[in-house]
């Protein structure tokens, strides 16, 4: 695991961070071989290529997968806000199921570019 990763989520105002050890466990779960890092200051995964991030801002967090993520578009309704971007503000309940087979969908698209 990645320190700056560590000291990152340490950084987030308290209500993001939840959120943010949640989107951490998500993604490694579901691509253990994936590489934690930083990227555009923010924490990066990169399995076969680009993975996920994760950020928080003033009033939420976001998930970003590498589209496409039209397939999942009834199923995050509100949450999706662009071709990648997985929006939840900080008193939202994460659906980390659909969250795991989202980044679980993509790592076995990655894989099958290699």
């Amino acid at each position: 695991m990645s320190s700056n990763v560590t000291a990152y989520i340490a950084g987030a105002p308290q209500a993001a961070r939840a959120h943010l050890r949640t989107f951490r466990r998500i993604v490694r779960e579901a691509a253990p071989k994936a590489e934690e890092k930083m990227s555009y200051g923010m924490p990066y995964y990169s399995y076969h290529g680009r993975l996920a991030y994760f950020a928080y801002f003033r009033d939420h967090v976001s998930l970003f997968a590498m589209p496409p993520l039209a397939a999942y578009r009834k199923q995050l309704g509100k949450h999706l806000t662009g071709a990648s971007t997985i929006r939840f503000s900080f008193d939202e309940r994460l659906p980390i199921g659909l969250l795991r087979k989202i980044v679980k969908a993509r790592a076995k698209r990655n894989e099958g570019r290699v």
